[in-house]
């Protein structure tokens, strides 16, 4: 999860919106649990109310002979009838009355209309039987109802006062709440002097978390979720394009400017960019076109001091100043052979690294030269392969020039495809390690170009390399040199590197570095 988190804005988009949900609808259920029972409890007793007032109106406009029917029709799922002679002041014996009569199934409409003829003679007999009271009456409390049970839903154990301005009946009645369940129960007294008898039992929902409010949480967070990973995409998107333009340009690829569209700071970021492409592009050419022009124009003048020493009449004297004008000429052809390199754009693409390794060997074996280049893998890998092929051949001709043999191998490491030359050469100081890089060094101070070369070699090697995103490690092993050039995958996009994971050898370059080829 923490992975996920740490790699993904996408997944920190989604977290965050799940989280604002969360917490949002924990503090609407913090505030509005309770309010929401005590209403849904008021709700509910009104409705009480208004259907016991109509009920007690109906029977005393009504002939007793039909009453029975309709307290049974009037009866619902949560809600029963009943007529008793006098006021039932029993609570208790009221109680199992009432949950006796609401635990019997309602009548259907066949049974209604069955008892329809037999109604008008069960009244003429039960008003003519002597009144025989269901419970014994008890004293009644003239305490006022309440609006909600006592104590957060603790039951009355005893009839409460309704006054005639608290219900729609123009006449005082009593009132209780009973049970557990929301239960309520009224008994209002008619104009016949029997009362009537109501009971009310409904278990109220004090709860926003049920099914229904889950489902809706769920597609609410579902629905959310699906829209922040839109909108985290849409704003990924350009900048994923940023980091794969920028990767390349740093590796010295042609890049096509970046889209300039989109919110402004996403526009804004890639008119900076293209900026500091086309800016670096100038700053490149300059440079290079400044490189040629210095290597151009100094070939007039040596070519005039070369004739010039041709009549030196000393012999030793001659021969100093023409081998020091050849060497100021080799230095001029190479500046200019790397000014040309530099503005020549090759193409980068997929090419199988092992084989391009070995083919440059297998010409080195044919020109005497001892090289030995171990078995490997195939590694596919993009680059601009006549550049890399260049590179490296200025490290195994170093290696061959200064440690006698070159061995070059492949290795695929988690973090990088690694090139590594050795020789068994005598190895270079560390403090001059970076030294070599530089254009024109040598360790070689004789300046003899049969020995030393130009100084060039490893220069142009190393830059090769970091225009590939990578770099050049050298370091003495005891018995020679080594040279690592170390490529990242990051220069593979869609391609991966085939091999067996090591870890990474901390290597240096060959024992050829310690004076450029060139």
């Amino acid at each position: 999860m923490i992975g996920i988190w740490n790699r993904s804005l996408t997944a920190r988009f989604v977290a965050v919106v799940l989280m604002a949900l969360a917490i949002s609808q924990g503090i609407s259920f913090l505030l509005f649990t309770d309010e929401m029972g005590g209403v849904l409890l008021r709700a509910a007793k009104a409705e009480f109310l208004s259907r016991s007032a109509s009920v007690a109106q109906v029977l005393e406009t009504t002939p007793p002979g039909v009453q029975a029917d309709i307290l049974q029709a009037s009866g619902t799922s949560y809600t029963r009838f009943w007529v008793t002679p006098s006021f039932p002041g029993d609570v208790d014996g009221w109680r199992r009355e009432a949950k006796q009569r609401l635990a019997e199934p309602l009548p259907t409409l066949a049974n209604l209309a069955g008892t329809e003829s037999g109604s008008a003679e069960a009244g003429a007999r039960q008003a003519a039987a002597p009144p025989a009271p269901l419970l014994a009456p008890q004293p009644v409390s003239t305490a006022g109802t309440a609006a909600t049970p006592a104590a957060a839903g603790a039951p009355y154990t005893t009839w409460l006062e309704l006054p005639a301005h608290a219900w729609p009946l123009s006449r005082a009645a009593k009132f209780m709440y009973w049970g557990d369940a929301g239960g309520m129960g009224l008994a209002v007294q008619l104009k016949d002097g029997s009362w009537l008898n109501s009971a009310f039992s409904k278990k109220m929902a004090n709860s926003m978390w049920s099914a229904r409010s889950l489902i809706s949480l769920a597609v609410t967070a579902l629905v959310l979720s699906l829209c922040a990973a839109f909108i985290a995409r849409t704003m990924t998107k350009p900048m994923r394009r940023l980091a794969a333009a920028a990767e390349a340009l740093g590796r010295g690829e042609s890049v096509p400017p970046l889209e300039e569209k989109g919110p402004d700071d996403l526009r804004h970021t890639a008119v900076a960019f293209n900026l500091m492409q086309s800016r670096l592009q100038r700053f490149v050419e300059d440079r290079t076109r400044l490189l040629a022009a210095i290597g151009h124009d100094l070939r007039t003048p040596i070519t005039s001091l070369r004739l010039r020493a041709e009549f030196v009449a000393d012999d030793e004297t001659r021969e100093k100043m023409l081998d020091t004008l050849d060497e100021l000429r080799a230095m001029t052809e190479a500046t200019l052979a790397f000014s040309r390199e530099q503005a020549t754009e090759e193409v980068t693409r997929n090419v199988d690294l092992t084989a391009l390794v070995g083919s440059l060997c297998d010409d080195l074996v044919e020109l005497g030269h001892d090289v030995d280049c171990a078995e490997g893998p195939k590694i596919s890998y993009r680059c601009r392969p006549d550049a890399l092929k260049r590179a490296v051949r200025n490290l195994v001709e170093n290696a061959v020039r200064y440690g006698e043999r070159a061995r070059v191998r492949l290795n695929a490491t988690p973090q990088a495809i690694e090139i590594v030359i050795e020789d068994d050469g005598p190895g270079i100081p560390p403090d001059i390690a970076e030294k070599v890089f530089e254009p024109f060094f040598r360790m070689e101070h004789s300046r003899n170009r049969e020995t030393g070369g130009i100084g060039l070699g490893l220069s142009i090697s190393r830059n090769m390399v970091r225009h590939h995103g990578g770099d050049i490690i050298l370091a003495n092993t005891g018995h020679g040199l080594r040279a690592t050039i170390s490529l990242p995958h990051a220069a593979l996009p869609g391609a991966e590197a085939k091999g067996p994971g090591r870890a990474p050898a901390r290597a240096g370059s060959a024992g050829l570095a310690r004076t450029p080829a060139e």
